[in-house]
């Protein structure tokens, strides 16, 4: 049974006395966090604009997310516990696949919204495909992708909280051994920082994310180069 009557200053007390544990248990939660959803960014982004090369590899693409995301999270992470073992990795490769969907999805539909007169414009002045993707494309679909970010870092945080279960590690430890021994202080030592960590990530990355959209705001206000003509 969870002990009755605890107070605030019975939980701030706790905290005090395992300040260094808990430390490592957040750094580790990070860690995960950071590894897996930077892994998916660097995979999303480029399956994203991928997708906006053919309709035919959007539909295909685009239906892998979706399974990927309908998984739960669980069964997910045991699927590749059976294939990978215990252990921090299985929880970072779970974290992975399960970023991927928001990522792929924002990137692609950010990707579709540029305003075909920027892209003539870059064609107009000579830029090459590539050229015109990072140059053109990827600067104005940057609001969308990162919406795509935001939400897989959340994601992210809430699942990483579930890692014990396969071996890994992070703040969702102290969850479980709260829940193993009925003390509900360990379980709010653990569920208080995750839900910290992830309001803090929303708000961060919300705020980057609307400065990147005033910027945008701004070089649309731009009138873009017209293309020199042949005389």
């Amino acid at each position: 049974m969870v002990e009755p009557h605890l107070t605030f200053w019975d939980f701030i007390d706790y905290v005090q006395r395992n300040y260094g544990m808990l430390l490592g248990y957040l750094y580790q939660h990070i860690l995960m966090v950071l590894t897996g959803v930077g892994l998916a960014f660097l995979v999303g982004v480029p399956l994203g604009a991928l997708c906006t090369r053919s309709r035919a590899l959007a539909r295909i693409i685009l239906a892998l997310m979706n399974i990927l995301q309908v998984v739960p999270s669980l069964a997910m992470l045991v699927l590749l516990l059976l294939i990978m073992g215990l252990g921090s990795t299985t929880v970072t490769v779970g974290l992975f696949l399960y970023s991927l969907n928001p990522i792929v999805r924002n990137t692609y539909i950010g990707l579709q919204q540029i305003t075909p007169s920027y892209v003539e414009a870059g064609r107009g002045v000579g830029m090459s495909a590539m050229q015109i993707l990072f140059h053109v494309r990827f600067p104005l679909a940057l609001t969308y992708i990162m919406t795509g970010l935001r939400i897989s870092a959340v994601i992210a945080i809430g699942v990483a909280t579930i890692a014990p279960l396969i071996g890994g590690s992070g703040l969702g430890r102290e969850i479980y051994a709260g829940i193993n021994i009925g003390n509900s202080l360990r379980i709010f030592a653990g569920a208080v920082p995750a839900a910290l960590l992830a309001i803090a990530a929303d708000i961060v990355l919300g705020f980057l994310q609307r400065r990147l959209r005033v910027d945008n705001r701004r070089s649309k206000n731009v009138v873009p180069p017209t293309p020199k003509t042949q005389g």
